[in-house]
């Protein structure tokens, strides 16, 4: 509409910032068209444009349109590719694991004179670490160390030790964090978020409650994400009491719990045998506008289920489905369990075929070469 008024011209920057839209929202086949509609408008491609268009097609996965667009551009002198075109499609290949894709990449930038950033590394450290590539790892912070204009930050020291700590190496995730400050990256409270996360998943609840006091002596603002490490630590520890303070201590600084906190709090509440308490945890969400997911509702199932309140339990399936959250096989395990706990099995058969017969693309599972229940 907005063209066909007589004062309109076309304007590069509107048609970039549009491309950079369709592109975060995966939406290549209009962002091609877009881009085309803008050739058509006598206006001439450039760096931004091109690379808009490169990332709407690699974030949908269309790594090799990505890469002809690529090509596309190496050969128009005003339009070469540079280090931002490069960061966003080396992120879209470490995201699919295309890890050849990713040397390729380096090594056509350094041919080309073009330096990777601060960023760029970082992209790479992050996906190396997910995949426990150690090794390349220790390479890609040598290069950041070696590099002038791509030192080490506190997102590259996050990412390192997050890879060290999800794997349960400990002592080089505390080796990094003393390394990185030698080198003069100081510690975010994401930083702290990751120890005592690695601690609490390894039991080591006293490095964990040092870290707690460290942060509160220096004044480190405690995050949502915070509170639910330790609230799901002390919760899987059966520390009832400790978790249970902490809640409180949460919702007195007006730090606002999610669906992840609450989740926490039925799965300690469900390993204790507390199960009224469970009840209390589904008033605190009703009383709330946090949207559960299907991952909350399995919990609380499951709770109910281990009390063998097969009343409760069939209430939240039907509060699960008027809260749209999709039954997956986990919710129908759990459910299946109790009726035969009770000795209702033509209610667990019932929930096993419809469990069976479910969409495929709704639910994932895997079918069993011999029943889940035996027909008598």
């Amino acid at each position: 509409m907005m063209r066909e008024q007589l004062w309109y011209r076309p304007n590069p920057r509107i048609y970039t910032k549009l491309l950079v839209m369709l592109g975060k929202c995966k939406q290549y086949e209009r962002a091609n068209s877009l881009f085309q509609l803008m050739i058509e408008e006598g206006l001439e491609p450039s760096i931004e444009s091109y690379t808009a268009l490169v990332s709407a097609y690699s974030r949908s996965g269309l790594l090799h349109k990505a890469f002809t667009v690529l090509e596309e551009m190496k050969r128009i002198p005003l339009c070469k590719p540079d280090v931002f075109t490069y960061s966003i499609l080396i992120k879209s290949c470490v995201e699919y694991s295309r890890f050849d894709h990713v040397d390729r990449l380096l090594s056509e930038m350094s041919r080309n004179g073009i330096k990777p950033n601060t960023v760029t590394y970082n992209t790479i450290l992050d996906a190396y670490g997910k995949e426990g590539k150690f090794k390349d790892m220790e390479d890609v912070i040598s290069k950041m160390l070696e590099d002038q204009d791509s030192k080490p930050d506190v997102w590259t020291m996050n990412a390192t030790m997050k890879a060290f700590g999800n794997r349960g190496h400990i002592g080089m995730m505390e080796n990094c964090y003393e390394k990185f400050q030698g080198v003069g990256v100081q510690p975010d409270v994401r930083t702290f978020n990751i120890l005592m996360y690695a601690y609490g998943k390894e039991r080591l609840y006293d490095k964990m409650t040092a870290v707690m006091e460290y942060m509160q002596k220096y004044f480190f603002s405690w995050t949502t994400v915070t509170y639910n490490i330790l609230i799901d630590a002390f919760g899987r520890a059966g520390d009832i009491e400790q978790m249970e303070y902490l809640f409180n201590l949460m919702m007195s600084e007006g730090i606002k719990p999610d669906c992840v906190t609450l989740c926490s709090l039925v799965c300690a509440y469900s390993k204790a045998g507390a199960f009224r308490k469970i009840t209390r945890v589904m008033r605190k969400l009703e009383n709330s506008d946090i949207a559960p997911d299907t991952a909350f509702f399995n919990s609380v199932i499951d709770g109910y289920a281990r009390a063998g309140d097969i009343t409760q339990m069939e209430t939240v399936l039907i509060q699960m489905k008027d809260k749209r959250c999709i039954p997956d096989k986990i919710t129908f395990t759990s459910m299946i369990k109790a009726y035969l706990s009770k000795g209702m099995v033509e209610k667990a058969q019932e929930l096993e075929q419809r469990m069976l017969n479910m969409d495929k693309s709704r639910v994932q599972y895997t079918p069993r070469p011999k029943p889940f229940i035996k027909r008598p």
